[in-house]
């Protein structure tokens, strides 16, 4: 919705639904990803039985709303709310709330004023705007989907935004704020805390000075945001992380770049060096999971899930939760050109490019070969003798098309690199 409005540039407001309260079962909070997802893994593993696994099917999600925690939908809320395209509280006002109608309520009466003074999508969404979400990302420990939607909004809105931004501001800001699934908070303690207006208070010396749909700047709403809680939303003296939450990492194996939720990889994963074992398709690599086929030691290689591949990139939840679940996060990995979910922790790092659809390195890949990370150096490679590779690439042919005919079949063919947002070449 917020590519359309800024493609058309018309005057637009955003109105998310909001996330849904935590769960509860014998006292303890329950997060979606955390105790449904990731309870298939633990199943399959042995570590619950089936009347464990039911009770947290029925009781983590007790209500309207997108998921808990730090995950897709909510941390493009507060991105959208951070760019000034909604109105403040309104990315972690809980679903379902009266605070939620009068937020709804006041977006009515703001839409109508925008229109009445011709103040369209794009005198919102800035250049300024953009990195203003991309910092408010960071701080947060957000999703690795953002890597994609906001240079795709950015594109629409005419705003040049490379994939570089994302680690040239993740290294600038700390990560004061650390909900599921990489830490214990979830996004009613945030809203609590102060919502976004607050970790703009904290990011204050950094927030450009932009308009917004509330009719406020954003300096004036980081004036006027207050922390409540400082555990939930740090000072900056005293970060969970020194950096933001995303890394993108460059290398053999990617040389147009891939994006992993550093903030969600334990220190003794951040480094790590295994052999491949891959598989072309989610469906694959899901069998092989739940099967107890990938040894510790493996990297997981998941392809032909990039935008051309796929075609378009399906949320992989279920294989990075099963792992999860199966307690590997800490000696498998998970590699692909596909995307994650916003709930994916662990050494899952998606978004390579160029994808195994277009020959890149990850398409030429073989079971045994040997992969390397250092998340901190920002590197990711194929271990591989590059004369090998020019052989492999000499023998590579493109697979058929899984969608021949219809929209995909076109979306497919002009589809750009995940790393430009994975938007639709104008060619």
């Amino acid at each position: 919705m917020i590519m359309a409005a800024g493609r058309l540039d018309l005057p637009a407001i955003v109105v998310t639904a909001g996330p849904m309260m935590s769960g509860r079962l014998s006292g303890k909070r329950l997060a979606l990803v955390r105790d449904a997802f990731e309870a298939v893994g633990r199943y399959r593993a042995g570590l619950i039985n089936d009347e464990e696994l039911e009770q947290l099917e029925m009781n983590a999600c007790p209500g309207e709303g997108s998921c808990q925690g730090m995950y897709t939908a909510n941390t493009m809320a507060c991105v959208t709310e951070a760019t000034g395209m909604s109105l403040p509280y309104c990315g972690t006002a809980i679903a379902g709330m009266a605070e939620k109608r009068r937020i709804a309520y006041e977006s009515g009466s703001r839409i109508v004023k925008l229109v009445q003074e011709n103040i369209t999508t794009r005198k919102i969404l800035t250049a300024a705007a953009v990195r203003n979400g991309i910092r408010v990302d960071m701080a947060l420990g957000g999703s690795t989907n953002t890597a994609l939607h906001i240079p795709a909004i950015a594109y629409e809105a005419g705003v040049d935004i490379k994939l570089e931004v994302f680690d040239e501001l993740s290294r600038k800001t700390p990560q004061i704020a650390k909900l599921e699934p990489a830490g214990d908070y979830m996004m009613e303690d945030l809203h609590w805390a102060g919502g976004i207006p607050a970790m703009m208070s904290r990011l204050a010396a950094d927030v450009e000075d932009n308009p917004t749909v509330s009719g406020m700047t954003t300096t004036e709403i980081a004036v006027r945001g207050a922390v409540s809680n400082d555990d939930v939303i740090r000072p900056l003296d005293n970060p969970y992380g020194a950096q933001g939450g995303i890394a993108v990492l460059r290398g053999t194996l990617a040389p147009d770049g891939a994006v992993v939720k550093i903030a969600a990889v334990s220190q003794k994963m951040r480094k790590f060096r295994g052999k491949a074992i891959c598989f072309d398709s989610e469906e694959a690599a899901m069998e092989a999971i739940l099967a107890d086929r990938i040894p510790d030691g493996s990297w997981a290689i998941v392809r032909y899930e990039g935008p051309k591949g796929g075609p378009g990139m399906r949320e992989m939840l279920s294989p990075t939760s099963a792992l999860t679940g199966m307690g590997k996060e800490e000696s498998v990995g998970l590699l692909t050109d596909g995307r994650f979910s916003g709930g994916t922790r662990g050494p899952c790092i998606g978004h390579i490019s160029p994808e195994a659809a277009e020959g890149g390195p990850i398409g030429l890949v073989q079971d045994g070969d040997e992969i390397e990370v250092d998340m901190e150096a920002r590197r990711l490679d194929l271990l591989v003798a590059p004369e090998e590779l020019e052989r492999r690439k000499a023998q590579w042919k493109a697979p058929e098309p899984k969608i021949k005919t219809g929209w995909l079949a076109r979306y497919a063919k002009q589809v750009r690199s995940a790393a430009t947002g994975g938007v639709m070449s104008a060619d």
